[in-house]
C-alpha cells in the first residue's frame, strides 16, 4: 500500500516512522522540510515530497497529522494541498483533533472530487505514538475504515470505529475534556492537602491503589509537584532519557473548547469542562502555551495564592 504522510511533529513524526516500519510505500511531507529529510535518512525507502500535492500523487491512502482546522484545510485543500495531487478513490485519513463540524465540512469538500475522508484522532501522547500503541477513534464510511485498517493498526493499539464522519472527533474532544478537567481537579487535590497538612506522597500513593486513580495521576502528578513541565524527555529508570506524555497546553485548550463547541451544538451545559478552559486559558496566558499541561498547576496556584 502506497501512503503520503503530511505532518512530522512530536507525534506524526512517531507515527510515520512506525509505517516507515511496516510493509508501505511511504512518502512524507513536513512544513519544516528538516524533518522530513531527518525521517528519510534514518528510514530506508521513505521519499521526501516537496509538497502536499506532491505527496499524494500516486498513493492509495494521505495520513494528516497537524494542529487544527486551518492547517488540516490548507494541506489538503489549499494551494498545493493533497486533494490536487490525489487521484479519485484515494483515502484520506485525518489524524488530527479539529473538532467534529470541521471534519465533515473538509470531508464534504473532498467528496466533491471523488475522494474519501476519515476522520482518525489519536489519543495516548508520544510515548504511544513511538511504540504504536495510540488509541485511534475513527468516523467514517465502513468500507474506507475497512481499506485503511492495516495503516491504522500499524500505529495504533485499539482502533475504534466510532460511527459516521465526525463521530471521531466528537469522541476525541470529550475523552481530552475528560482528560483535562480530571487533571485540573487533581492540581486543585494537590493544593488543598498541602494546605491542609497531608503528606503529598502518602495521599498519591493511596490515590494510586484506589479510586482516586488515574491517567492524570500517573502522568500529571509529579510533573506538577516539581513544575517539571517544559521538556520532552524524562530520566527512565535505567538513566538514559526516554520520551515522557508531553501535550501542549494551547492544543488542550483547543480540543476542550472544540468540545464545549459541541456541548452548545447539543444544547447541554458542561460546567466542569468551562472551568476547565478558564484554568487552560490562564495558564496560557501565563506563558505555557507551549509547555505540557501539568502547567495548568501555575493557574490553580495563582487562583488559590499558594505554591505547590
Amino acid at each position: 500500500m502506497r501512503i503520503a504522510f503530511l505532518g512530522l511533529g512530536i507525534m506524526g513524526s512517531r507515527m510515520a516512522a512506525n509505517l516507515a516500519a511496516g510493509d508501505f510505500e511511504l512518502t512524507v511531507w513536513n512544513r519544516t522540510a528538516a524533518r522530513a529529510e531527518e525521517l528519510a535518512t534514518s528510514h530506508a525507502g521513505v521519499e521526501v515530497a516537496a509538497s502536499p500535492q506532491a505527496a499524494a500523487t500516486d498513493v492509495d491512502v494521505v495520513v494528516s497529522m497537524v494542529v487544527d482546522g486551518p492547517q488540516v484545510e490548507a494541506i489538503l485543500l489549499g494551494e498545493d494541498g493533497a486533494a490536487a495531487g490525489a487521484s479519485p478513490g484515494t483515502t484520506f485519513v485525518d489524524c488530527s483533533t479539529i473538532g467534529p463540524e470541521e471534519a465533515r465540512r473538509i470531508g464534504a469538500a473532498l467528496q466533491e472530487r471523488s475522494l474519501t475522508l476519515l476522520d482518525a484522532p489519536v489519543t495516548g501522547s508520544s510515548p504511544r505514538a513511538e511504540d504504536g500503541t495510540l488509541t485511534i477513534m475513527v468516523g467514517g464510511p465502513d468500507e474506507a475504515f475497512a481499506r485503511v485498517r492495516p495503516v491504522l493498526e500499524a500505529m495504533g493499539e485499539l482502533i475504534v470505529h466510532a460511527g459516521p464522519l465526525g463521530q471521531g472527533q466528537l469522541v476525541k474532544v470529550i475523552n481530552n475534556a475528560v482528560a483535562a478537567s480530571n487533571a485540573a481537579v487533581l492540581g486543585e487535590a494537590l493544593l488543598m492537602a498541602q494546605a491542609a497538612g497531608a503528606d503529598l506522597d502518602a495521599l498519591i500513593e493511596v490515590m494510586a491503589a484506589g479510586s482516586g486513580g488515574s491517567a492524570m495521576l500517573t502522568l500529571k502528578a509529579e510533573p506538577m509537584r516539581r513544575h517539571d513541565y517544559t521538556t520532552l524527555m524524562k530520566p527512565g529508570p535505567d538513566g538514559r532519557e526516554e520520551v515522557r506524555a508531553f501535550f501542549k497546553t494551547d492544543h488542550m485548550l483547543k480540543d476542550v473548547r472544540l468540545c464545549l463547541e459541541a456541548a452548545r451544538e447539543a444544547g447541554i451545559e458542561f460546567p466542569a469542562g468551562e472551568a476547565t478552559e478558564r484554568i487552560l486559558a490562564t495558564a496560557s496566558e501565563l506563558g505555557h502555551g507551549e509547555h505540557d499541561f501539568a502547567a495548568l498547576i501555575t493557574a490553580l496556584e495563582r487562583q488559590t495564592g499558594s505554591q505547590l
